[in-house]
């Protein structure tokens, strides 16, 4: 009888202690499961390089191992920087369709459109610390020099369509210059004075052999791995969907003539409101228009 009660308290023990060993090891095996399909999703690889690249027409000489590592180290630097990779392709949609048919005008190549991504990405705002503005990040003294008005109520370095007039015409002239595209991508980056003292000093005349600046000598790369991602986005892991992307949006523009006193009134009165007449015209720098010329202002085609 004693033998029985003893059991009767050891038993519900045992089979307790047999129950959690039994979820501890179940768990431990969803856990190492978890932990291996964890590993399996955040696992990084390398990133294919083709076996041709060119940039503007011009052939890149991978079969020189430093070349291909530099263009190697762009690659992985864009193709890793997701969201804002992602959101270059998603920008795309609106602003290729308005600079591409000027470059073609202008004769310049259609690769120099992802020059914009690499100096501005998209943003026709964008200002650095060096005191480059807008799309193609003109300095003051440059976008003067090439027909752009910069003053305390009109800066036309934010406007997308004059300032990409304006460097196609410095394209032109470094091209002119150089008889390389991508010596004039580098010029665009370092100044002519700068390329044109280097070739000398050097004693070379191919972008490929001549040292520059960091920023410089990586810049050409740059734009060629900008152009190959967002060429072939699914090839560097990059899915985005056409609805996902930003679309181009149709605007009507309104000749104004002389002065505007506030333009807070003048887009109630054009039935917009003065944020979105801002986000339209960047290039208007003040709430007024005091000594503007004969000028068009966008606005929303409803």
């Amino acid at each position: 009888m004693k033998n029985k009660k003893w059991w009767k308290f050891v038993l519900p023990i045992i089979i307790a202690i047999k129950v959690v060993v039994i979820v501890m090891a179940f768990s431990a095996l969803k856990s190492a499961e978890q932990t291996e399909t964890s590993e399996k999703e955040t696992i990084f690889t390398s990133v294919k390089i083709p076996d041709n690249v060119s940039f503007a027409g011009e052939k890149m000489p991978l079969e020189q191992f430093d070349i291909k590592e530099a263009l190697d180290r762009e690659l992985l630097s864009n193709s890793y920087f997701h969201s804002q990779t992602i959101r270059y392709i998603k920008l795309a949609p609106r602003y290729f369709p308005v600079i591409e048919p000027i470059l073609k005008e202008m004769g310049i190549p259609d690769d120099f459109k992802y020059l914009a991504v690499a100096e501005s990405g998209f943003n026709p705002k964008a200002t650095s610390p060096a005191g480059a503005v807008g799309f193609w990040q003109f300095l003051d003294v440059t976008a003067k020099e090439y027909g752009l008005e910069v003053n305390k109520e009109i800066d036309e370095r934010y406007h997308v369509e004059k300032s990409t007039y304006a460097f196609c015409s410095y394209l032109r002239s470094s091209y002119n210059k150089f008889g390389s595209w991508t010596l004039a991508a580098a010029s665009y980056n370092g100044g002519m004075a700068r390329v044109q003292s280097q070739k000398a000093r050097q004693k070379m005349s191919d972008y490929y052999d001549l040292l520059f600046v960091e920023e410089t000598q990586r810049y050409v790369f740059r734009i060629a791995a900008l152009k190959l991602i967002m060429e072939n986005p699914e090839q560097y892991n990059f899915v985005v969907r056409e609805n996902e992307k930003y679309p181009f949006i149709k605007t009507r523009e309104v000749e104004i003539k002389g002065s505007v006193k506030n333009f807070a009134d003048f887009a109630i009165e054009q039935g917009i409101n003065y944020k979105l007449l801002k986000d339209f015209n960047p290039w208007l720098r003040d709430d007024k228009l005091i000594h503007g010329k004969n000028s068009g202002i966008k606005m929303r085609r409803n």
